[in-house]
């Protein structure tokens, strides 16, 4: 059994080591998938990387390469980031949660895995609709990341092969319909907001979290694209009022 492969993209925030970038696509060739993007590597050692890919070279030769998270999460509708940490509003899934939601999803799933020695940023956290972490002992909670983005294709392809002969339920098949907001309409959503909060005059002067927190309240729905399309009309009309 074989997944769509655009079904599902790993993103590496900053990977430093060249072998595990070797391994991932090792990884990823065992389970069927295809799509990755490297977001600001900090090695392109490819040579090496290539030393422990074994039958998956020819993945090194076309990772997406890009400078921010923000391009390569674009055109997907669920971005979950990989962390131990605890975010208000977001939910806290286990990988077999992850599989099992992807199996059944509509639309683009991107996996985001922070680097080797600090994980996701804030910042990259902020940008991702639920969080995820792999139940570890507390004397040794950090795995290397090849092995983490292994466990996680396996949940998904789990979860595929079990849901692959039965129907969709009625709630994947109406959000599959229609589509969940991609990440580029989530940004144009977001700037559509800031102009609007400052044209009222409800943000003075620093900025601090309230476009953050209003807009996470908005991902936290899982817009589908044609809400957000109402909501970005809604703001702009206000603005051209």
């Amino acid at each position: 059994m074989r997944l769509d492969r655009p079904t599902l993209r790993i993103v590496l925030l900053r990977p430093r080591v060249p072998e595990n970038l070797g391994a991932v696509a090792r990884a990823m060739k065992n389970f069927g998938f295809g799509d990755w993007a490297l977001v600001e590597p900090a090695t392109h050692d490819f040579r090496a990387a290539g030393r422990v890919a074994v039958h998956a070279e020819e993945l090194l030769d076309r990772p997406r390469v890009a400078a921010t998270l923000e391009e390569v999460i674009a055109d997907c509708t669920w971005v979950v980031g990989t962390s131990s940490r605890k975010v208000r509003g977001k939910r806290q899934l286990s990988p077999q949660e992850v599989g099992a939601e992807v199996a059944l999803r509509g639309g683009r799933t991107a996996l985001v895995f922070g680097d080797e020695r600090g994980g996701l940023s804030n910042a990259d956290a902020d940008r991702c609709h639920d969080l995820s972490t792999i139940s570890a002992e507390a004397e040794q909670p950090s795995l290397n990341l090849a092995q983490a983005v292994l466990l996680y294709l396996w949940e998904v392809r789990r979860a595929a092969e079990a849901t692959s002969s039965s129907a969709p339920s009625a709630a994947s098949a109406e959000e599959g319909a229609e589509g969940g907001a991609t990440g580029a309409e989530l940004s144009v959503l977001e700037t559509s907001l800031r102009e609007a909060l400052l044209d009222s005059g409800f943000l003075r002067g620093p900025e601090r979290h309230a476009v953050r927190d209003l807009l996470g309240t908005l991902r936290r729905s899982r817009l589908s694209r044609r809400e957000a399309r109402l909501w970005i009309a809604a703001l702009r009309a206000r603005r051209e009022g």
